[in-house]
């Protein structure tokens, strides 16, 4: 205990933000390998039907909190930045920043386009397959993305615990 009293201040709070960025990099690492996991076997399954009660509720809401999310884990990681940047560490939040940047432009710019035309409505089976097809397929490129944010969160405490352990 008597250990934990002498960390400053702001380093428990730099850790503290480190933390929720993890939180954010863990939430949407889950989210994606979900996806691919347990929702992309369930698409040859999918018809004109019934695929909009199986997606266009999920995507919605998601949309709503990870837009949320995004702007906080944008935040968090320039604050990291800034207190960071006296250190080595300053390159873990710059490739944090990259990382939810290009996840954001690419959702923008070619995943929402294609959540517009499923929530337009398609009334066309074959349609409907290509647009499945792509919409995993863009996911899965979103996914490998968002694996990074985690990975680049979990070196950063993967570095601070071998530095703890030098000590």
């Amino acid at each position: 205990m008597a250990e934990s009293a002498s960390v400053s201040t702001g380093r428990k709070f730099d850790i503290a933000n480190a933390v929720f960025l993890l939180a954010c990099a863990a939430m949407y690492f889950g989210t994606g390998w979900s996806l691919v996991l347990f929702s992309f076997p369930v698409a040859p399954q999918l018809t004109p039907a019934n695929y909009h009660l199986q997606f266009i509720p999920q995507v919605e809401a998601a949309t709503r909190f990870l837009t949320v999310m995004t702007v906080l884990m944008l935040i968090a990681g320039l604050v990291m930045v800034w207190r960071e940047w006296r250190t080595g560490y300053r390159w873990v939040p710059i490739a944090l920043l990259v990382a939810v940047l290009v996840a954001t432009a690419f959702t923008t710019m070619v995943i929402f386009p294609v959540n517009q035309e499923m929530k337009a409505g398609i009334t066309d089976q074959a349609r409907l397959t290509t647009v499945l097809s792509r919409w995993m397929f863009v996911n899965t490129i979103r996914t490998l993305i968002w694996t990074v944010e985690f990975l680049v969160m979990a070196a950063y405490f993967w570095l601070i615990a071998l530095r703890g352990l030098r000590k």
